[in-house]
């Protein structure tokens, strides 16, 4: 079947249809994050502050929040707070990655604490953070979205 993809766009593109909101105050960490997860099917949407990223997360949800701690005025940990503390049919529930140069015990901890699932060092291997995205979206190795 021609319109059907192939095995292998289900394992080059496994975050295909998930929308991927990216919150960092770098500019090129911004940018190499959408790098790295548009190839892989994202649609990805970025943000260079906390209150970007909670305004954009309310105009239209992300299947997965990828943020960085250390954001100035308002923090990752007060980001994902605030997300939390939403109604869970509002994204209250929406799985969310740390990305962050914090990288002691006591900072996933607290990463934790807050909200986020999964806490990731940065420099992120691009194959790891393609991989967490997908495991929290659900995705299993070589699974495509539902058509």
């Amino acid at each position: 079947m021609p319109d059907e993809p192939s095995s292998a766009d289900a394992t080059t593109r496994p975050l295909e249809g998930l929308r991927v909101l990216v919150c960092d105050d770098d500019d090129d960490a911004r940018e190499l994050l959408a790098e790295v997860l548009r190839p892989a099917g994202a649609t990805v949407e970025v943000a260079a502050s906390a209150m970007e990223a909670l305004a954009m997360f309310r105009d239209g949800r992300p299947t997965v929040l990828v943020s960085d701690i250390g954001l100035p005025v308002v923090d990752g940990y007060a980001l994902v707070r605030e997300i939390r503390a939403l109604p869970e049919d509002e994204g209250g529930a929406t799985p969310a990655i740390a990305l962050t140069a914090y990288a002691a015990a006591r900072d996933v901890r607290a990463a934790r604490d807050a909200g986020y699932q999964r806490h990731l060092v940065k420099p992120v291997e691009p194959r790891e953070l393609i991989a967490v995205v997908a495991e929290l979206a659900g995705r299993h190795p070589g699974e495509r979205a539902a058509e």
